[in-house]
């Protein structure tokens, strides 16, 4: 202990050879568990690489809304990239060992997805509140220009934010434990395992986590306000109903992605109310895996023209296959 109070008198920052991780410990039916997370990853995979070739390879699906639609797409992939595979790796190898360097990597990463998934979201919401309230004008407003403009914005603040919340953790000494209590790297578990002062990360994590979770899922409630006090404005039902079935898929996505994150944040985070070592935070944690999963099935299913192009696309795609077999598989030459 001599040792300790020595190197932190004089400043000196202990960075350990990495991380355990250890959120899955008390997990029941862990095996059940792993399998689950493999065929999550791989329907995240497909659907989100089915719906980017389907928007991309037709011309009159480069519109705004469509390229608010890839961009969570895109997201989306990455976001499950960044967790999933190591968290099989722990389960295959038997190894939650992570060096602390690449642990930064992964928070980084993570939390780059993560927030953007957030303002993906918002992006949406904004695309549906000008369709649905400014009709009219929705074409001089909601022009290609301006989606590609407040989609960089968004990515540029994203990074920038995310780049300097991470490089905190540098700043930190960790001569304790290094088993993080988590599914990945992730930040409070982290930064709570350091023996020196930390308000200053805490701040950071308290302050970003209003502006990505707090602040979009304020924006896209108000802006539902708006929608619905537009719809009900509207003379006949028929119109009513159109103009909301376009917001469904919208919606389930949005509940599916904030309210388990705002519980995490809200109960084990602020109000304290789950210990931040606690099992049951990490179980809550792991729901940020099904969005990218779910997303683009829902869309899928709700929008009729991706349904429309994906259909058409697999068919198309089976077609092919099968005459590669019929005419052009060496075995069916015997």
């Amino acid at each position: 202990m001599s040792f300790l109070r020595t190197a932190l008198n004089s400043s000196v920052i202990i960075h350990p050879p990495g991380f355990y991780i250890v959120g899955f410990e008390s997990l029941p039916s862990v095996n059940v568990f792993f399998i689950f997370l493999a065929i999550v990853y791989v329907v995240t995979v497909l659907f989100n690489g089915l719906l980017i070739i389907v928007v991309v390879i037709n011309p009159s699906l480069h519109t705004p809304k469509f390229l608010a639609v890839i961009n969570l797409a895109v997201i989306d992939l990455c976001l499950n990239t960044c967790t999933i595979p190591g968290m099989i790796k722990i389960f295959l190898v038997k190894d939650n060992f992570i060096p602390f360097n690449l642990c930064l990597v992964q928070m980084y990463f993570y939390y780059v997805f993560a927030t953007s998934e957030s303002y993906a979201l918002t992006i949406l919401a904004y695309d549906r509140l000008v369709a649905i309230c400014f009709p009219l004008r929705q074409n001089s407003i909601n022009t290609m220009r301006s989606m590609c403009c407040i989609i960089t914005f968004t990515w540029c603040w994203v990074l920038g934010s995310i780049t300097f919340s991470t490089s905190l953790m540098t700043k930190l000494s960790f001569c304790n434990s290094v088993r993080v209590f988590s599914y990945f790297c992730d930040y409070a578990p982290v930064f709570r395992l350091a023996c020196n002062d930390y308000s200053m990360q805490w701040f950071a994590a308290s302050f970003l986590s209003m502006l990505t979770l707090a602040g979009p899922f304020a924006f896209i409630v108000l802006s539902y306000v708006s929608i619905l006090v537009t719809v009900f404005r509207m003379k006949t039902l028929d119109r009513r109903l159109k103009a909301l079935a376009t917001c469904v898929e919208h919606i389930i996505i949005v509940a599916i992605f904030f309210i388990p994150l705002l519980v995490i944040f809200t109960i084990g985070f602020y109000l304290g109310g789950i210990n931040p070592d606690h099992r049951v935070l990490s179980l809550l944690s792991m729901a940020s895996c099904l969005p990218p999963c779910i997303n683009p099935v829902v869309y899928s299913l709700k929008t009729k023209e991706l349904k429309t192009r994906a259909l058409a696309l697999v068919r198309k795609k089976g077609q092919v296959v099968s005459f590669w077999h019929v005419h052009c598989d060496p075995a069916t030459d015997w």
